[in-house]
């Protein structure tokens, strides 16, 4: 509403073809009104909370369609929108996001690690790999917003086949605690193929998709800065250790 005030249009195709529409200050308001909405989709840290009580209390469709398609909308929101009509803001806020996806990434690691719900494992780790996600768009390199867009798109695949697997085995045995399970690789070969498949897509195994995104967006977050990019890569430390 205050963009069609100001401008008398809310056309995205008028607005990203005129530069300096906004004052500095009005920049800066309206990209923090964009970010609390973006933020809460991604979700970046600490507007996290919310994705894995949905994800356990979600059915198997409605969890793969929330990591699946849901969550990129915010990664869509931050490319189409705050860095395109609010471009001198996004390189202002940027130690802002650098600070929250970092804290982001390192504290729904450590919560994966030790969840036993199975569907809690796999959302936290949806929510340490769109935090990467979001840095890659923050570091306004070409190498960094390409590896996003990869890794929205394999995350989207990965995710939501693990949620499918999980879904399938709750369908079974009518439980998603870790601890009850042992044996699988007897009973259910071909499951437990596929689900070592994913889980190591989910780590970025050299030879997956999630290893193109992933190696795109450390390399665009060093080339703009490497104490971030050090920060960021212990998500492929963690991922490993709650996945395996």
């Amino acid at each position: 509403m205050y963009i069609y005030k100001i401008t008398g249009t809310t056309s995205y195709e008028l607005l990203s073809q005129y530069g300096n529409l906004f004052s500095k200050t009005e920049e800066y308001f309206l990209w923090i009104g964009f970010f609390f909405s973006f933020a809460s989709k991604v979700p970046l840290f600490p507007f996290h909370i919310w994705l894995p009580e949905v994800h356990v209390e979600a059915s198997t469709p409605g969890s793969v369609l929330l990591a699946g398609i849901l969550l990129k909308l915010g990664v869509y929101g931050f490319l189409r929108y705050s860095l395109v009509l609010f471009p001198d803001a996004s390189y202002y806020f940027s130690p802002l996001i650098y600070t929250l996806s970092v804290l982001g990434i390192v504290s729904a690691s450590l919560n994966g690690i030790m969840q036993t719900d199975l569907k809690r494992i796999v959302a936290y780790s949806s929510i340490a790999h769109m935090n990467v996600v979001v840095l890659g768009l923050f570091s306004f390199t070409l190498y960094g917003i390409e590896g996003s867009l990869l890794q929205s798109l394999s995350h989207g695949f990965v995710a939501g086949s693990l949620f499918f697997l999980i879904g399938f085995l709750y369908s079974r045995y009518h439980t998603r605690i870790l601890h009850y399970y042992r044996g699988i690789t007897q009973l259910m070969p071909i499951f437990s193929s596929l689900f070592l498949i994913f889980s190591m897509s989910n780590i970025a195994l050299p030879g997956t998709s999630s290893f193109i995104g992933e190696f795109l967006l450390l390399l665009g977050i060093y080339s703009n800065n490497s104490f971030i990019a050090v920060l960021s890569s212990l998500s492929v430390i963690f991922s490993g250790a709650y996945s395996l």
